[in-house]
């Protein structure tokens, strides 16, 4: 079999787990809140005062470090669902 039709026959990411999901749905969550606080900042400032920009710096932090959080976890689950499927696919190649 040519190598571009294995490659379009073999999934290229992992399934998602529970856990992948709820990090993924939190990424997300985090970026909505952020877009929010400074696309709307006039607001943020109205209701949070002083405080806003300190509030808009932790949603900041908080959505970089999550998102390379999350960004590593996948990547590593990805990495070991291809390692495991071309390992099958190397055994029953092996075993016909």
């Amino acid at each position: 079999m040519p190598l571009w039709l294995d490659l379009l026959r073999t999934p290229m990411a992992a399934p998602e787990t529970r856990e992948l999901k709820r990090m993924r749905l939190w990424w997300l969550v985090l970026l909505v809140a952020l877009a929010n606080a400074v696309g709307g900042f006039g607001v943020t400032q109205a209701i949070f005062g002083r405080f806003a920009g300190g509030l808009v710096l932790i949603l900041l932090l908080a959505t970089v470090i999550h998102g390379v959080v999350y960004l590593v976890v996948k990547h590593r689950a990805d990495s070991a669902f291809l390692t495991e499927s071309v390992e099958a696919a190397q055994a029953s190649e092996g075993g016909q």
